[in-house]
């Protein structure tokens, strides 16, 4: 669909090769439906209806669980077949190796493969569309061709976390397993790569800090112990777990394939006296009513709070 501003309304056009297309493809593939798909009751033109209605049969293609492999893993094909399946469905009869060809260089990636895409740019063009605020999660081993997958995080609880630690790379690693003792060259530098991010998201969901996740406007009872997000307290704090474990590739970016625009400084304002963090400020160099953000709190300290 696109405006036309004679009529003031939706209307059929020729079919849209822009980058974000790709961007639209990646967050169905993960599991992401507009609020128009989900809310039947919501006031559309009967022709947006209509294109809802045909969005319908991209559901098949969207994940479950909402991660999905770069590499294939288990009985899963690699991401980028995955994501060409979809297109091919959204596109119809339009859909051609012309139209992904256009699709990839208005994302910048002129003659390159849509894995290449997924691989070193998608990311990067995620967080900048969606202003340092990112959805879909790119973690990676660090390796070009090494164990990687795309995370939805409005999915990523503590049971998806541990399906992505013990379960999804599980293939990976056995079948670099299997390689190193069959000779093949490069398997010794994935297998211990993937053993070194699993151990990094395994700091993740413990949660010991430096890798816990704060919330300057819950008291110390109530902030989460080890990965367990609360999706409404935002992308900027639940994600710093993920920042804060050792640097796999991009400095700063921890087990990230790039590093978001983030910072935890202090938010402006200041705290009123009832705030529960209210006298933290001079423990940074601040006064007492600074809304400090970067700070860690250890799970003995929130476990014993938590008793009282």
């Amino acid at each position: 669909m696109v405006w036309d501003e004679d009529t003031k309304r939706t209307a059929d056009g020729p079919l849209r090769v822009e980058a974000n297309v790709l961007q639209i493809a990646v967050a169905r593939l993960l599991g992401y439906r507009w609020p128009a798909e989900t809310d039947t009751e919501m006031e559309l033109a009967d022709e947006q209806r209509a294109w809802v209605k045909r969005c319908d049969a991209l559901a098949a293609h969207a994940d479950r669980d909402g991660i999905v492999c770069l590499p294939p893993v288990g009985r899963e094909k690699p991401a980028a077949d995955r994501l060409l399946n979809l297109l091919a469905a959204a596109y119809g009869p339009a859909w051609s190796n012309d139209v992904l060809a256009r699709l990839l260089a208005s994302a910048g990636r002129a003659g390159k493969s849509l894995e290449s895409w997924l691989r070193e740019k998608f990311f990067a063009q995620h967080c900048e569309l969606f202003h340092q605020r990112p959805f879909i999660w790119h973690l990676w081993d660090g390796l070009r061709d090494g164990f990687a997958a795309l995370v939805n995080y409005h999915r990523l609880d503590t049971k998806t976390l541990e399906a992505l630690i013990y379960t999804h790379p599980g293939d990976w690693i056995t079948r670099q397993t299997q390689d190193l003792a069959a000779g093949v060259d490069g398997a010794q530098e994935k297998l211990h790569a993937a053993q070194a991010l699993k151990q990094k998201l395994e700091l993740i969901l413990k949660g010991e800090q430096p890798h816990d996740i704060f919330v300057r406007w819950k008291p110390l009872a109530e902030q989460p112990i080890g990965w367990d997000p609360d999706l409404n307290d935002g992308v900027r704090l639940n994600i710093r777990p993920f920042l804060t474990v050792p640097d796999v590739g991009r400095k700063g970016a921890g087990v990230l394939r790039d590093r978001p625009k983030i910072k935890w400084d202090k938010d402006r304002g200041k705290d009123v006296e009832s705030a529960p963090w209210y006298h933290l400020g001079p423990h940074y160099g601040g006064k007492q009513g600074d809304r400090i953000n970067d700070h860690h709190l250890s799970l003995a300290e929130k476990q014993k709070a938590r008793e009282r």
